[in-house]
C-alpha cells in the first residue's frame, strides 16, 4: 500500500463545518490535490440525523466544488425522493475529498482511490462524524465501506443490514449510486437502491 503523510496536521481540532471546509483547501495529506481542480467538502446540516458517505468526487463535482452534483448525484436525488428522504435534511460527503482520475484524450476517467488515499483522508471523515454526530450513517459503495467498516466488509453480501461503526454509530451499507447509473438492469437496481434507502429511513424512525 502506498503511504502518504495523512491529513492530521490540516484537520482543525475545533470549530464547525465551515472551519473544516476552509481547512480542506490546504490539505496536502496525499497526492490527489496535485491533479484535481479543487477539493470537495461535505454538504448538509451540521446536526443532520442521517449522513451519507460516498467514494470520492467525480468529474462534475471536481469542477463545481460541490458534492453529489453529477450523474450519480442526480440519481441519488431521485432515489432519496422516492424513499421519502429530503436531501436538504441529510449530510452528504465522501471518504476521499479529491477526484482521482486518469486522462484519456480530453476526458478524465474515474479511477478508484487507493487504500493509501482512503487512509490519508480518514481524519477528515472522522472529524465530520464528530461534528455532525449523525444517528445513522449510510455507507455508499465499497470505498466508503472500506473507510468506515474495514476492508473485510462486503457490500454485496451485507447491503441493507443494520451494522455499527467502530465508535458505535448505527450504519447501513448499500451500493454507490454510480453503480446504478451504469447498471444494465437499471429499473431493478434503482428499485433495490430505493428499498435500501427506505430501510435506512426506517432505522431512524
Amino acid at each position: 500500500m502506498e503511504r502518504f503523510a495523512g491529513a492530521e496536521e490540516w484537520v482543525p481540532a475545533r470549530g464547525g463545518l465551515p472551519k473544516l471546509a476552509a481547512g480542506l483547501k490546504d490539505c496536502r495529506g496525499c497526492d490527489l490535490w496535485e491533479d484535481a481542480e479543487q477539493v470537495v467538502p461535505g454538504d448538509g446540516p451540521a446536526k443532520a440525523r442521517m449522513m451519507l458517505v460516498g467514494e470520492q468526487p467525480g468529474d462534475v463535482e471536481d469542477k463545481e466544488g460541490q458534492v453529489f452534483v453529477g450523474p450519480a448525484g442526480r440519481l441519488l436525488d431521485k432515489a432519496l425522493a422516492a424513499a421519502g428522504i429530503e436531501r436538504d435534511a441529510v449530510y452528504l460527503t465522501n471518504a476521499v475529498k479529491h477526484f482521482r482520475f486518469e486522462r484519456k484524450g480530453k476526458r478524465r476517467i474515474h479511477k478508484t482511490p487507493a487504500a493509501g488515499h482512503i487512509t490519508a483522508c480518514a481524519p477528515w471523515l472522522t472529524r465530520e462524524l464528530q461534528i455532525v454526530k449523525p444517528e445513522l450513517v449510510v455507507v455508499l459503495g465499497a470505498v466508503a465501506a472500506r473507510a468506515l467498516l474495514g476492508s473485510g466488509f462486503k457490500v454485496t453480501e451485507r447491503r441493507g443490514e443494520a451494522v455499527e461503526l467502530a465508535d458505535g454509530t448505527a450504519a447501513m451499507a448499500t451500493v454507490h449510486p454510480s453503480a446504478v447509473v451504469r447498471s444494465e438492469e437499471y429499473r431493478r437496481d434503482f428499485a433495490l437502491f430505493v428499498d435500501d434507502l427506505r430501510k435506512a429511513a426506517g432505522l431512524l424512525s
